[in-house]
């Protein structure tokens, strides 16, 4: 019998998006619960650290977000061949993960005078900065983040909702970025559940 998941986050795209990503590549169903402000003390309690997203498989609880994707991808193929392709492929998301750090601290700055002086640091420094850098990154490894094929790092940069929460398309200017972003989101199984997922802001 197939294994029984259950993914537990905010009613948002956020950490949990990858995640989503590589359940639906694997036709994996699963329950998708979204905890608003409302529910989400009770929710906390229940969690190992007070956090989300979490993933449980057939009630074993699991927690931090890329640690998941990178199991999921274990078992969907999209890991890599050996050690090193899985360095090449973790130096990728960690790389990502530091953008979408960057750009989280502007998104959800309450102080208005702060939050501007963080966007202006990310238009004019960080992303002028990081972006020709992943651009090229796939261009050398034929439209892939990693190895030259398609692996977990591709769907996760895919995934995080960066362009959401800096309000434009970052890849607009990154041919290889958008291509990939492209490829990945044409899959049968992810186009798939983009077009049904919940509308959500970010």
């Amino acid at each position: 019998m197939a294994p029984k998941y259950k993914l537990t986050y905010f009613p948002i795209m956020g950490l949990a998006e990858p995640i989503r990503f590589l359940l639906s590549y694997g036709k994996i169903e699963f329950e998708d619960e979204r905890c608003d402000q409302d529910k989400w003390p009770s929710v906390k309690e229940s969690t190992p650290l007070g956090k989300v997203p979490v993933l449980e498989i057939d009630g074993k609880t699991t927690w931090q977000s890329v640690a998941i994707c990178r199991y999921l991808a274990k078992q969907l193929g999209l890991a890599g061949a050996n050690d090193w392709e899985d360095l090449q492929i973790d130096m990728a998301v960690d790389t990502i993960s530091d953008l979408r750090m960057k750009v989280a601290a502007y998104a959800y700055e309450t102080d208005e005078a702060l939050k501007e002086k963080k966007k202006q640091s990310l238009l004019n420094e960080t992303l002028p900065f990081m972006l020709p850098r992943l651009d090229k990154m796939v261009k050398e490894n034929g439209g892939y983040f990693a190895n030259g094929k398609l692996s977990w790092a591709d769907l996760y940069f895919a995934a995080i909702p960066i362009n959401f929460m800096m309000g434009f398309d970052i890849t607009k200017d990154y041919s290889n970025l958008s291509a990939l972003k492209n490829t990945v989101c044409e899959i049968p199984a992810i186009k798939e559940w983009i077009s049904k997922r919940p509308k959500t802001e970010r």
